[in-house]
């Protein structure tokens, strides 16, 4: 040993030792290579170089977990660093995490003495594939050694808890806590964002003394998560107002969030801030501009982002927004050609890639190229299809009428339909009409999901579209006994950085007195241009046709396009959103509004983009 020491200290002042040689290995045979040295040299006795082959095999690009445990078995006495060091690159693989317990059980069968850095690859093992059970053990033998009360151990252990939604318990071991350091704050503060507690998430938020980058990204992407949008960027405010400086996470939430609220301006700031600020663009903030831009019906603004920053799509991040925005935007072929750019560039898709890939089928009416794309994923990519993807077949065959290969492909699913499954072909047969099948379809959902409202109202829609009104009523009867309530149709608009929602028939909002007179005007305008009340899409047992018509002028997205008209100068585009799929007669009456005050309408309802313009509808009334 005394022979091996003064070896690595001679080598270790030399800038050509095998030692070196490991930082600047690009390949697995490279570091074969220096592992070769370093036997002949006798330095692999030594922990230092030792450990150093373990970390480059294990953490580097050239990894290889499995040469390393060879390695790692032929090593004599192996110190605690060697241990920690292969426990922690098993306990970042949940295929290998059960193997960081079989290091450690070893280590403490040869008397080794475990410190704060192997219960804390061990936690996150556990917190990461393992189970409770084995958890509990690691937790017992850290009391045992004396080690439950050292910061990072008890930050690992709250870390483990929250992984598992075992919030309390997370929140037991914090309150229990010695040290309770800003990290333990932000692991519990995870805890409760990644349950959707969101409640306790900002009650732990107030009580924090001190908050860093972390507290304030974690508590934004916790309401992202949970879809209180408005209230993330709020807090996104109050952090650039009084926080510390926001970081690459930060952005990524609060570019979902101006997303999902179609908030162009704010999502146009936040891209500007970033190159002011000089916050590093990676794949994942990349991948939230194509995102938020795809989102607020700038597709092509979209498109010149992803193609300028041609370094940052090595991964697969990019092109899933991509191909997504094209699909939602009713660009088929576009998004076709991107997946077929992506295999030339060679990015390995994932199974996000796919939904985005059948979706954009399914919206241009491609059938074949749905099928084949759908067939491939296990045949050339052995991605087993989930049931997401199953839902995106029946879509794409349901919509296209093929109602019966639609039924099939639900009996050949491996797993149980569930309920989103069984409406996407209810509501095809409400598109083409076919009520004995959709009846039949609505009892399977009653019968599986009884507690579905949007597949009740589904089908009461059918028996309305019949005019069967005695069945519509008694479902709609059913559904209010069982304290059951349909969401409400609510479209909203963006002007000036304040939102606008309306409901149907609202009247809560300031303007009201002058929307609803803007309303008479625009629908006598648009009549005298040709438009005619689509009064079949009054799904409710009115007989008068003036009252029809009355119900369907009211629809929320005709009161937030009037409501842009009339607050934005002549020629502005208006963007709208609205929560659920848009109706017949609304998108027949915006297109005539497109026609007859000259703009461009842009309306994202649930389904996809619509982009009216002089009279004519992106998505050629196929929707």
């Amino acid at each position: 040993m005394r022979r091996c020491y003064s070896t690595f200290k001679r080598q270790s002042n030399s800038n050509h030792t095998p030692i070196s040689l490991l930082d600047s290995c690009k390949s697995i045979q490279q570091t074969k290579q220096a592992h070769a040295q370093l036997i002949t040299t006798g330095l692999i006795l030594h922990p230092i170089p030792a450990t150093k082959l373990l970390k480059t095999l294990n953490l580097s690009s050239s990894a290889s977990i499995s040469y390393a445990r060879q390695v790692f078995d032929q090593i004599p006495f192996p110190d605690c660093f060697l241990y920690n060091t292969m426990i922690n690159a098993h306990s970042l693989l949940p295929t290998s995490s059960h193997n960081s317990l079989i290091l450690f059980r070893s280590m403490i069968r040869g008397s080794g003495l475990p410190n704060q850095y192997t219960f804390v690859f061990l936690f996150k093992a556990c917190g990461n594939a393992l189970g409770v059970l084995e958890g509990e053990q690691i937790r017992v033998h850290a009391i045992k050694v004396g080690l439950e009360n050292n910061v990072f151990v008890t930050n690992a252990l709250i870390g483990m808890y929250a992984n598992w939604g075992l919030v309390e318990e997370a929140r037991r071991v914090f309150d229990w806590s010695v040290h309770q350091d800003l990290y333990s704050w932000n692991i519990m503060l995870g805890g409760y964002a990644g349950t959707g507690d969101m409640v306790r998430a900002m009650d732990l938020f107030d009580e924090m003394c001190e908050r860093d980058v972390v507290s304030w990204s974690t508590i934004i992407a916790g309401y992202v998560q949970v879809g209180c949008f408005m209230e993330a960027l709020d807090l996104f405010h109050k952090m650039l107002q009084m926080g510390p400086k926001p970081n690459e996470f930060t952005l990524v939430s609060a570019l979902a969030a101006c997303a999902n609220l179609v908030a162009l301006d704010q999502g146009r700031w936040i891209h500007v801030y970033l190159d002011k600020v000089e916050i590093k663009m990676n794949e994942q903030v990349l991948a939230s501009l194509i995102d938020m831009y795809s989102k607020c019906g700038e597709i092509e603004f979209a498109s010149k982002i992803f193609h300028y920053e041609r370094g940052l799509k090595r991964k697969v991040w990019p092109w899933n927004a991509m191909i997504g925005g094209f699909a939602m935007h009713g660009k088929s072929k576009e998004a076709i050609d991107t997946f077929e750019q992506m295999k030339i560039e060679r990015v390995s898709p994932n199974k996000v890639t796919f939904i985005a890939l059948l979706n954009a089928c399914s919206h241009g009416n491609m059938v074949h190229e749905g099928r084949d794309y759908f067939e491939s994923m296990a045949s050339s990519y052995k991605i087993e299809p989930e049931i997401e993807h199953y839902g995106c077949m029946v879509d794409l065959l349901g919509r296209t009428g093929l109602l019966k290969e639609a039924e099939e492909v639900i009996s050949s699913m491996p797993m149980a339909p569930d309920a989103a499954i069984w409406g996407a072909l209810l509501g095809a047969c409400r598109i083409h009409k076919d009520m004995k099948r959709g009846e039949r379809v609505g009892k399977v959902i009653k019968d599986l999901h009884s507690n579905h409202i949007g597949c009740h109202v589904l089908l009461s829609n059918i028996y309305s579209a019949s005019g069967r009104w005695n069945e519509a009523n008694i479902v709609r009867e059913k559904n209010e006994v069982s304290g059951r309530k349909k969401t409400p149709g609510c479209s909203s608009i963006e002007l000036n950085g304040v939102f606008h929602q309306f409901l149907v028939g609202d009247r809560s909002h300031p303007q009201t007195k002058q929307l609803y007179s803007f309303l008479e005007e625009m629908t006598v305008k648009l009549k005298i241009a040709g438009y005619v009340p689509e009064c079949g899409e009054v799904l409710l047992d009115i007989v008068d046709e003036e009252d029809k018509e009355t119900a369907l002028s009211k629809h929320s997205e005709k009161l937030a396009i009037a409501f842009g008209l009339m607050n934005t100068a002549p020629g502005t585009p208006i963007r709208i959103v609205k929560n659920l799929r848009v109706c017949g007669d609304c998108h027949q009456a915006t297109k005539f509004i497109s026609k007859v005050y000259d703009r461009e309408i842009i309306v994202r309802d649930r389904i996809r983009f619509h982009h009216f313009k002089d009279g004519i509808c992106s998505c050629k009334d196929y929707w």
